[in-house]
């Protein structure tokens, strides 16, 4: 096995950590903790939650990150109530990070497919959505210097792969980066014509900090393990190996009890290890 070959890790809800710990410390795998989506984990005793984690992963020195709020949370929010409760949970977010040590943080993309057609539409449409986001950002962004996180901007509708390059580019802060859901941005292919999933990462390039690894069928977001779907996963990893970009790997699946499986089909294949 070629240790040029990138290491896969996952991304786990809580339940999850002490079946695949062994697993995740071995190689001091790349984690992803995706609790912090919930309102209710949030609300709760947040500090306690993410102490319970670390005790749960003590030996674990691996690249360490969550998921942030992102339900009903728009990035590019234009009413300032709105916008305040977004900065809110990105807060929070953060909040959970600091208490963790965890130094990335998943938000989710504004960009959308009704956007793709009519962002132009206007001269200015494409500049107000970045205004927005920086808006609502700017005080997340600042907070995630300081403490050495970095929010990386996943694609959701995004059929433009480089529109959200240009709003990571556009914070010109180490705080801000690029991730990809291959999943979505295969369903993005399939469905609604962006280009195919290997083109996502050449347009990030260095930009990208951060991979979500599940497989579909280019019609909707499966979240299957790597081999379950028709991905192209060979021009996906061949991207990714002439890219500048060192991302974190995890398996973002609907059923956790295949994160193996997943990562053994992608070993196997000679893709990872």
């Amino acid at each position: 096995m070629s240790h040029n070959l990138p290491v896969i890790g996952a991304a786990l809800y809580m339940p999850d950590l002490d079946r695949h710990r062994d697993w995740l410390i071995e190689s001091q795998r790349d984690l992803e903790i995706q609790d912090f989506i919930f309102p209710e984990i949030l609300d709760g005793d947040l500090e306690g939650f993410c102490r319970d984690a670390k005790a749960r992963l003590d030996g674990f020195t691996g690249r360490l990150g969550i998921h942030g709020p992102f339900y009903n949370l728009p990035l590019n929010a234009r009413d300032p109530l709105i916008r305040d409760v977004v900065k809110r949970r990105l807060w929070q977010g953060l909040d959970a990070c600091e208490w963790l040590g965890a130094t990335h943080m998943v938000v989710h993309s504004p960009y959308t497919t009704w956007g793709y057609n009519n962002l132009d539409k206007t001269p200015t449409g494409r500049e107000e959505l970045v205004e927005y986001c920086h808006l609502t950002m700017a005080d997340a962004v600042r907070r995630a210097e300081t403490i050495g996180c970095t929010l990386v901007i996943e694609n959701i509708e995004d059929k433009d792969p480089s529109a959200r390059v240009e709003l990571a580019r556009s914070f010109e802060s180490r705080a801000v980066g690029v991730s990809i859901d291959t999943g979505h941005a295969y369903y993005a292919h399939g469905t609604t014509g962006a280009p195919p999933v290997d083109y996502f990462v050449k347009l990030a390039g260095k930009h990208l900090a951060h991979v979500h690894i599940q497989d579909a069928d280019g019609y909707a977001d499966r979240h299957w393990p790597p081999g379950a779907g028709t991905l192209n996963w060979r021009a996906f990893f061949e991207a990714l190996a002439q890219s500048e970009a060192n991302p974190r790997l995890v398996l973002e699946l609907d059923d956790n009890n295949r994160i193996l499986e997943g990562a053994a089909w992608l070993i196997a294949e000679g893709l990872a290890r």
